[in-house]
């Protein structure tokens, strides 16, 4: 080979060889500009766990987990039944409204989904899709009965209408009353509950306060005049 000839060889060897080491170097320049135009980040303290999240995060775990996801669950399903209950004489109304206006049952509770407030519309909802899936009105409202204990009176008002053909109007009045009976005396035993449960915020917080306000500064002047 000639002189020039290796010397092209040589050459064209170098450019190869030069050129993933220039492409790093200029992506290093680049990203060195990017962290020189970007803001400067402020190093704060890292997030301290609470002691709420740390105990349930340990009580995942265990039978303490499932003791706590079993009480959770039992208080939110009493909250769903205390809420549908509340429901109850408003649903009840709405349905006496509609099947006193000439509704059919079907049509009373399709009617009665689109007004009625969550969860109870939800429900009703769900009869009117297994109706749209082939589902007969009566199965699905006993469906629903079954699902839910507090609202059976109502789906079996309804589906002993919808069997029979007798008139359900004065069936959901009644219903209807008797609910808001319940909710009354709900209320009332929740009521009578109050005077205990601020038992703990008077002893353990009002006295201290006022013992602090007006016996400490008595206390405080005695001694300091012997």
């Amino acid at each position: 080979m000639s002189p020039l000839g290796a010397w092209l060889v040589g050459v064209v060897a170098g450019l190869l060889l030069a050129t993933p080491i220039v492409r790093r170097a200029r992506a290093s320049v680049l990203a060195a500009r990017a962290r020189d135009l970007a803001p400067p980040r402020t190093v704060g303290p890292a997030p301290r766990r609470t002691l709420v999240a740390a105990v349930i995060g340990r009580a995942r775990f265990g039978v303490v987990g499932r003791v706590v996801r079993g009480t959770v669950a039992r208080r939110r399903a009493a909250r769903g039944r205390d809420r549908l209950s509340s429901q109850l004489p408003l649903v009840a109304d709405l349905l006496t409204v509609a099947v006193g206006a000439g509704c059919t049952p079907y049509l009373a509770v399709e009617a009665a989904s689109r007004w009625a407030p969550d969860p109870t519309a939800a429900h009703l909802t769900s009869v009117l899709t297994s109706c749209a899936l082939g589902v007969g009105f009566g199965d699905a409202l006993a469906d629903l009965g079954r699902r839910e204990p507090v609202l059976r009176l109502l789906a079996e008002s309804m589906e002993m209408c919808e069997r029979t053909g007798a008139p359900v109007a004065p069936v959901l009045a009644r219903l209807a009353d008797d609910a808001r009976a319940a909710t009354r005396r709900r209320a009332e035993t929740r009521a009578r509950t109050v005077p205990v449960r601020l038992l703990f915020p008077l002893v353990f917080l009002v006295l201290p306060a006022f013992g602090l306000l007006t016996v400490a500064p008595a206390l405080l002047t005695g001694f300091a005049r012997s």
